[in-house]
């Protein structure tokens, strides 16, 4: 298995009326996901709302998954910002609340250098008791971490896998040619998990899985054993839904989803707003496709 699962979903935050963290609500969610396929969760990262998070809000989600689901399935915590004193210190936070693993993404806003790059990562890890998933996500952070950047920072002893989210299955086949055997490359987009894992990918930090996760792990398992007619078939049932999730700027569209179809997990906090009712029939409708699978 890989070092944090072969199937991790990127939890959403789920928000009371009042726009509050509720974390009864989180526990639950939390429980949900791991009964349903999830190895690990990503807990306060992009589909986390994690730029609207305080720390502290971000530490008692930490708390909050680790005591639900610790011990049955590993708690990464969303520890990296544009900033790399914070992110040491959220960092130290989170491994102090139990969790099995911390995601550092790449910079926002600031755009640094691939030196800087290196120099970011290196001190989040050197600085961390528990390996540290690298996030590389080009679209929202402006920078990408180069193929070259990834095989000097995978040297690291503790840094495990990244979660490529570049959409360029060059860039993903690229990196699995530079990195070492024991470094794990996940998916960080549903669409592109099963291309992915034909050059190289070994699993996917997912945000469908909140919604058909069985039936993710099951495509996930069956690539791993070799089985690809198999995944192939559970992938296209999917993909209507790996669009759906993407209408509209993420999470609102599952966050919308999991309240119709599982519990009321409120709206994102703004800048983001609710999903449009038609997103959510496109979800249901592609819900439709999956059954049976």
């Amino acid at each position: 298995m890989a070092p944090f699962g072969d199937v991790l979903t990127a939890m959403i935050t789920p928000f009371d009326a009042a726009g509050q963290v509720d974390y009864p609500k989180a526990a639950a969610l939390a429980r949900h996901l791991v009964d349903n396929g999830s190895d690990g969760l990503v807990v306060a990262g992009t589909t986390g709302e994690a730029p609207t998070l305080t720390n502290d809000e971000k530490v008692a989600l930490f708390h909050t998954v680790v005591e639900a689901v610790g011990g049955r399935a590993v708690v990464v915590a969303g520890t990296g910002t544009y900033d790399t004193a914070e992110s040491i210190e959220l960092t130290k936070r989170a491994v102090d609340a139990g969790c099995d693993g911390v995601m550092a993404v790449t910079p926002y806003y600031s755009k640094p250098s691939q030196e800087g790059l290196v120099a970011h990562f290196t001190a989040i890890a050197d600085a961390s008791a528990v390996p540290v998933l690298l996030y590389n996500i080009p679209g929202r952070t402006g920078r990408l971490i180069e193929v070259a950047t990834l095989a000097r920072l995978a040297k690291h002893p503790k840094i495990a896998a990244v979660k490529d989210a570049v959409m360029d299955i060059d860039h993903t086949a690229q990196t699995r040619a530079a990195v070492p055997d024991d470094f794990t490359i996940y998916s960080g987009q549903d669409s592109y998990t099963l291309a992915m894992m034909t050059v190289g990918a070994e699993g996917v930090v997912s945000v469908a899985s909140h919604l058909a996760g069985r039936e993710i792990k099951r495509m996930v398992t069956a690539a791993l054993e070799g089985d690809y007619p198999a995944a192939m078939q559970i992938n296209a049932a999917l993909l209507d839904l790996f669009y759906a999730c993407f209408l509209e700027p993420n999470p609102a569209p599952v966050k919308a989803a999991l309240s119709r179809f599982w519990e009321p997990v409120g709206e994102p906090r703004l800048p983001l707003v609710a999903a449009k009712g038609e997103t959510v029939d496109a979800i249901e409708a592609a819900l439709g496709k999956v059954q049976g699978l």
